[in-house]
């Protein structure tokens, strides 16, 4: 058992350490975002949301296609891989790098890889479920996808897509204030209320 926890935990070191590498022209742009992400200033969450909206205000007001705008997307990935590693250092300073923004790096990267890991180990689960349990499955498949078609079919896609990225970009900062565990929490309370009251009823 230890020597498994040991091979595992050198795979995850040598996986943060091979992200590093990878990210390493992208060092400096990393850590600012993941201080805006975590909200590190009060005034960073309506810049995210600002920021958001004008961007799908201008993709509304444009309207493009489906292949132009996913040409743009694409163009932008293209153009930001090019730029940021060589100009990042001259905007921010090499220099400037200090141990505690390294470390900071690292933890990033070890995130990283470890979100990864759960994304595959879900995305196995699901495929052990399909195997053990091919009926219960294909209805829970069937029943889900059913359920996001009709959200999809009662909401506009393009404000449907702006609160699922407005959501994802605020997550980190309403996990680190505790806002998400604290609302989980109540949301808990309610349903365990919920349950004893149901039980004293049957009793």
């Amino acid at each position: 058992m230890a020597e498994g926890d040991n091979r595992s935990t050198n795979q995850l070191a040598a996986e943060t350490a091979s992200l590093e590498e990878q990210l390493q022209g992208w060092g400096e742009v990393i850590l600012v975002t993941d201080k805006i992400l975590r909200w590190e200033k009060p005034w960073f969450p309506p810049a995210i949301i600002g920021v958001v909206s004008f961007v799908f205000l201008m993709v509304y007001y444009l309207d493009p296609s489906v292949l132009s705008g996913v040409s743009c997307f694409v163009m932008l990935l293209c153009l930001a891989d090019y730029l940021v590693p060589a100009l990042a250092p001259r905007i921010f300073g090499s220099t400037k790098w200090t141990t505690e923004q390294q470390q900071r790096f690292h933890e990033i990267c070890s995130n990283l890889v470890k979100t990864r890991r759960r994304i595959v180990g879900w995305w196995k689960r699901l495929f052990v479920f399909k195997e053990e349990k091919p009926k219960m499955y294909f209805t829970t498949m069937l029943c889900s996808l059913a359920v996001i078609a009709w959200i999809g079919q009662q909401v506009h896609n393009l404000f449907l897509t702006y609160l699922i990225v407005i959501f994802f970009l605020l997550f980190p900062g309403l996990n680190k204030h505790g806002i998400i565990s604290k609302y989980a929490g109540m949301a808990k309370r309610e349903v365990n209320k919920l349950l004893k009251q149901k039980e004293k009823k049957n009793e």
